[in-house]
């Protein structure tokens, strides 16, 4: 299979860029729903509570498979394709926990009171949890298509592509769910 010709560089330089453009998109839905916070909040009629306990153990988690994906990332690069795909594996696994610690973090805020409808700082919370949640979604797809990439026979230059297209997207999220964490915390 030949896939240094420029028709297919090209081609993976566009996928490339389709990735780039989501995250640009989704940088302003986040940041908009954060303006959308503060004008609400500025508003009155805001119910202050505590953030799930929860939300810590997943920013560590997330920052953990930040660092499993570089490194499957690296081991790509290197040809090394076991280490690769227990990266990989590993970086699925903690984005699944991760979404285990965000429907704990729902059942917290039920449990306190908290709910989606009601007050709009409690909405909020369910909102931004949810997007977060839906984009990990599509990053697990990204990861699980790199993973794949390992077993199929499939060219070096596109197993490492499917890799680095999924480590832009996943560190993206890493430093949105960071972003919210704080926000909430500096906003509560």
């Amino acid at each position: 299979m030949a896939i240094n010709t420029d028709d297919t560089r090209l081609n993976l330089g566009a996928k490339k860029f389709v990735v780039w453009l989501f995250v640009v998109a989704s940088i302003m839905i986040f940041a908009s729903l954060t303006s959308g916070y503060i004008v609400k909040k500025g508003g009155g009629n805001w119910l202050h509570f505590s953030l799930p306990p929860i939300f810590v153990w997943n920013t560590l988690v997330v920052l953990i498979s930040s660092l499993t994906l570089h490194l499957g990332y690296k081991a790509a690069k290197g040809l090394q394709i076991i280490k690769e795909r227990s990266f990989l594996w590993i970086t699925f696994a903690l984005g699944l926990v991760f979404l285990v610690g965000q429907f704990m973090a729902f059942q917290f805020l039920v449990k306190t009171g908290v709910f989606f409808s009601g007050n709009p700082s409690g909405t909020f919370v369910y909102v931004f949890v949810l997007f977060h949640g839906v984009h990990i979604l599509a990053g697990l797809g990204l990861i699980y298509s790199a993973i794949r990439g390992t077993s199929l026979k499939v060219p070096q230059v596109l197993n490492v592509f499917r890799v680095e297209r999924a480590a832009i997207f996943w560190h993206f999220l890493d430093i949105v769910w960071i972003y919210l964490y704080v926000f909430l915390l500096l906003n509560q």
